[in-house]
């Protein structure tokens, strides 16, 4: 969402779907097949908001974890249209919020689905596993916790895999926008 008062502080809207992102909601069971499902409803979505908007771009499904994973990806017929990204991938959040919307309307239960539009979020997070391992290099080297720049929910969910799985601890601080992720020594 990118509803934003005029003094520049985001609303309401825009921090409760920031705090809902970072929430550890179940889909469904959650099984395979229930996520498969997920992909499939906003495949359809996605599909005919292309179509009405004449835009160009494929249509890629998976399922990533616990999640159902979607892309919008250049096609035979033409480029995805960046500005569906936006600034900041503020578009890109806007989209994928309508479409978790559109799915729930469908299966009743609350999506996580991503949304990723011409790998931007790829792109993204491999720059976030980078400041990641830059930052658990500087905290096993000293031993003193390191402050990151504020950070969406999508992105301080990339750093908080990425430093579990470099064996050290992290957690969010600050209150949104600018909220951040903190990487902690593992004894600390």
């Amino acid at each position: 969402m990118t509803d934003v008062s005029t003094d520049g502080a985001p609303s309401s809207a825009e921090a409760l779907a920031d705090s809902k992102q970072d929430e550890a909601v179940p889909t469904g069971s959650g099984n395979a097949v229930d996520l498969d499902r997920e992909g499939e409803i906003a495949a359809d979505f996605l599909e005919t908001l292309l179509d009405i908007a004449d835009l160009d771009g494929d249509i890629d499904v998976d399922v990533d974890g616990d999640r159902a994973s979607v892309s919008i990806v250049d096609s035979e017929d033409g480029r995805v249209p960046r500005r569906l990204v936006g600034q900041n991938g503020k578009v890109l959040d806007a989209l994928q919020e309508l479409t978790r919307l559109a799915v729930q309307a469908e299966t009743g239960n609350r999506s996580r689905l991503m949304l990723d539009v011409a790998g931007f979020r790829a792109d993204r997070r491999a720059e976030l596993v980078k400041v990641a391992e830059d930052a658990i290099a500087a905290v096993k080297e000293d031993g003193q916790r390191v402050a990151l720049d504020p950070m969406s929910a999508f992105e301080r969910k990339v750093v908080h895999d990425a430093v579990l799985a470099g064996g050290l601890r992290s957690e969010s601080e600050g209150a949104e926008p600018r909220r951040f992720v903190v990487v902690l020594p593992a004894d600390d």
